[in-house]
């Protein structure tokens, strides 16, 4: 079997294609803006890199000879800055532009993959306080959950070429890098704390899960349509606070109120105080087997790696 990934140099992208090359998987295609960059970042994987700009038509037809599946992972990161209206539209269009020229690409084959897996996020339920959110919950009514619905919307249309649509709302995802990485700095220093109070739901998952449920949805036939890609048990913000200090050996008594927020990131403060209590109902019934389902262990082992590999470089 062989995968096409776009964004495959990214966090998750790259865990993703370590997972494959464990499964057995041939070395994959990966489409880039920067093949060059990419092809020497990812060369243990042998990956074949092709040029594509995602918002300007689709990806070469050549990328997906003898492909299997492909894993649609590509998309401007919602937390790089305040969400002006250029950012909004580059986030906005990134994704959904992107997988519209993605499809159009897929339907000019004469023979397509049979699998598409695409990226999503928890923010297409928008904040819920306490509810409980599965996949069949309906979407929100803010910035991110319309770019979702529109995202979910146009990776559906592979549907009429032929392929299984996976969708992967995914929520925080916890590694070596990602949101993980931007918290720590303030935690070692002793000025970590809860944000706005502390009392919106956090779904987070492992990087290891996250790209264990990809790879376990392309090969799942019985996985179509949304699935939360998240942990069984979200927590709140503040008990996320928590267990961080006390991996950490460090306080976690600085709250970060919602107006401070507010005043320095704008609009994408909403993303942070969001609270989405998401259950990965579909995943669970379809028999994955989380490696990391329990926070306190898999903030421990992400950073006992990074100390691992820290004493090793």
């Amino acid at each position: 079997m062989r995968a096409v990934v776009t964004g495959g140099s990214g966090f998750i992208g790259t865990r993703l294609l370590e997972q494959l090359a464990a499964a057995g998987w041939e070395p994959p295609v990966v489409l880039s803006r920067d093949p060059q960059r990419v092809a020497k970042s990812l060369g243990r994987f042998q990956a074949a890199v092709h040029r594509w700009e995602p918002v300007s038509g689709p990806p070469p037809a050549q990328a997906f000879d003898g492909v299997t599946a492909v894993f649609h992972l590509a998309g401007e990161s919602v937390a790089a800055g305040r969400w002006t209206k250029t950012r909004k539209e580059r986030i906005r269009d990134s994704r959904v532009t992107g997988t519209r020229n993605l499809v159009a690409g897929l339907e000019r084959l004469a023979k397509r993959p049979a699998v598409l897996i695409s990226g999503s996020a928890v923010g297409y339920y928008g904040s819920r306080g306490d509810e409980r959110l599965a996949e069949s919950s309906p979407p929100g009514h803010d910035f991110l959950a319309e770019v979702c619905v529109a995202w979910e919307e146009e990776a559906r249309r592979a549907q009429a070429l032929g392929m299984r649509v996976a969708l992967g709302r995914t929520g925080v995802v916890l590694g070596d890098g990602g949101a993980l990485k931007k918290m720590l700095l303030p935690f070692k220093l002793g000025l970590g704390g809860p944000l706005a109070g502390g009392r919106q739901w956090m779904p987070w998952i492992h990087v290891d899960d996250e790209a264990g449920l990809l790879l376990f949805a392309a090969q799942t036939a019985s996985i179509s349509g949304p699935f939360n890609a998240v942990a069984p048990h979200p927590v709140t913000n503040k008990a996320l606070t928590r267990a961080l200090a006390k991996q950490l050996h460090r306080p976690a008594f600085l709250p970060a109120p919602y107006f401070g927020l507010k005043l320095v990131l704008g609009e994408m403060a909403s993303m942070l105080v969001a609270s989405q209590r998401v259950v990965p109902q579909a995943a669970e019934k379809a028999g994955y087997k989380f490696r990391y389902p329990e926070l306190d262990a898999a903030l421990a082992a992400i950073l006992n790696r990074s100390a691992a590999e820290r004493r090793a470089t």
